[in-house]
């Protein structure tokens, strides 16, 4: 071999045309391979790292699509950039087509949330909002769709470009999930784990529809408003507690806070009434001390009482089964507890039938807004 001939050699290996893509970055999803007029020549070599597909474009048409590993381009491993070139019997000048590297690994902990409230429909509280954020992870899975339908000619494509996208459609299809899921509303907090798994399940044909796999969907947390917060704990109390008990219970902090409250009349007039009390009680401890014997009223015929009046009890229904008894004051309670409404079914001693609550002629100024009938005679 001559002298000539050994420079041939070295110089065409010196100058094999290698097409590659080092990604130095976090979030860079597309990248395109810059090559003056795109022209790329005949035994080029590809490199395709391991997390990146290699997409051909020519003229706006995908072509091939190589996986990881080293690829030397010729007419056998181009067939539909053969078929699009109109190469019958291979090529030797250089070539023009565009060649997009794509990661396809896993992207993870980005961030989605509920640009405004949703309104939800509860049994109890009526119309409530609420709010949720959470983080999802994603990755490519088909690289010419999502280089075809999403990235266009954009020469680096970042996954900032792809989340506005993304939050938009996690944040509609959450929506409509929870909608559906049709909890109780303290319920949802306590129910991320399933509603997240929910929500991955609803929102993968979608993310698959343009080439990428939703591969995480977390809900880190459900929020509600602090009045509604406070309104369900008071509730979910009451609910546990006997009412007969809370009312005593409250009806003896009352006093307690009238009796503090020395400034006022009623505080007073509590404070000397109790004092009266204690003072007759020390004064009934301190006669047997003394010897001496109180001063005993002078004894009259006792009257009877009358008798007490019976107390109607009634039962009503709640979540389709029997529930009670309670007292007037305790359905009141309940009434305004929203446990029942107007509609709740209500039965008495005497009466034939269970009744709407709204229908009970007692029981309607529960409804409020009661007119009194007009006077005889007018």
């Amino acid at each position: 071999m001559g002298i000539f001939d050994e420079i041939k050699k070295k110089l065409s290996h010196e100058f094999i045309d290698i097409i590659e893509w080092l990604d130095y970055t976090d979030d860079t999803i597309v990248h395109r391979f810059e090559r003056y007029q795109n022209e790329i020549k005949n035994g080029a070599q590809l490199i395709v790292r391991e997390g990146q597909t290699a997409v051909f474009i020519n003229e706006g048409q995908l072509a091939d699509i190589f996986t990881p590993g080293t690829h030397t381009l010729s007419t056998q491993n181009l067939p539909i950039l053969t078929t699009l070139k109109g190469w019958k019997h291979g090529f030797n000048s250089p070539f023009k087509a565009e060649v997009y590297f794509v990661n396809t690994h896993l992207f993870t902990n980005e961030k989605w949330g509920t640009k405004n409230p949703i309104t939800l429909n509860d049994d109890r509280f009526g119309l409530v909002e609420i709010r949720a954020f959470g983080t999802y992870a994603f990755k490519i899975n088909d690289a010419g769709k999502f280089v075809v339908d999403i990235v266009g000619t954009d020469a680096n494509f970042t996954n900032f470009e792809i989340n506005e996208h993304l939050k938009s459609l996690i944040s509609t299809r959450f929506t409509d999930t929870i909608g559906e899921a049709n909890l109780p509303i303290e319920l949802y907090a306590a129910n991320t784990s399933e509603l997240s798994d929910t929500c991955l399940e609803v929102m993968q044909h979608e993310f698959n529809s343009v080439g990428i796999s939703l591969e995480k969907f977390f809900i880190e947390n459900v929020s509600m408003p602090e009045e509604l917060k406070k309104e369900i704990f008071e509730y979910s109390r009451i609910d546990k507690l006997d009412l007969d008990k809370l009312t005593k219970f409250k009806t003896a902090k009352a006093i307690e806070a009238a009796a503090a409250n020395e400034g006022g009349t009623a505080g007073a007039g509590m404070g000397m009434g109790m004092g009266f009390v204690l003072a007759q009680q020390m004064g009934g401890m301190m006669n047997p001390m003394t010897g001496q014997q109180p001063i005993q009223p002078q004894q009259t015929t006792p009257l009877a009482p009358p008798p007490m009046p019976v107390q109607v009890q009634y039962f009503y229904a709640q979540n389709g089964q029997q529930a009670g008894p309670a007292s007037f004051d305790q359905l009141k309670v309940l009434f305004a507890n929203r446990t029942i409404n107007k509609d709740s079914l209500i039965w008495k001693q005497g009466m034939s039938n269970w009744t709407a609550l709204k229908d009970i002629e007692e029981l309607k100024s529960f409804l409020g807004g009661n007119t009194p009938p007009p006077l005889p005679g007018i």
